[in-house]
């Protein structure tokens, strides 16, 4: 079994990517392999309910998240950094989510066996 991390920066109203991305993680994560999320940047945002997506004209896609843990996708990293930068002090409570800083990303990498940045 190989270990996949899906690196997520863009806000989910940025277009299609974050669909098509979480297509890829499902699909991933469909044929038993390990995969987690890693949210820095914008893409802190993509685990928030109510992204009034609609007025973007894309898709919501809060429910996919929410599916993540029927396909075994547990590990979710949220870089605190790019909490403080954007004045979040919490996100949607609903995911269970794990905080990481910045400095230790690096060897968050080193423990995956295939990086996706999207």
């Amino acid at each position: 079994m190989r270990k996949y991390l899906f690196m997520l920066s863009k806000a989910a109203h940025s277009g299609c990517y974050l669909q098509e991305t979480l297509d890829v993680i499902l699909t991933v994560a469909a044929f038993d392999q390990q995969v987690a999320i890693l949210l820095v940047d914008e893409g802190i945002f993509t685990i928030n309910r109510y992204q009034h997506a609609a007025r973007h004209g894309v898709k919501d896609v809060s429910a996919i998240f929410s599916a993540l843990e029927i396909y075994d996708v547990r590990d979710i990293y949220v870089e605190v950094e790019s909490m403080q930068q954007f004045g979040v002090d919490t996100l949607d409570e609903s995911f269970n989510y794990q905080l990481i800083n910045r400095q230790d990303i690096n060897g968050l990498l080193d423990t995956f066996d295939v990086i996706y940045s999207a």
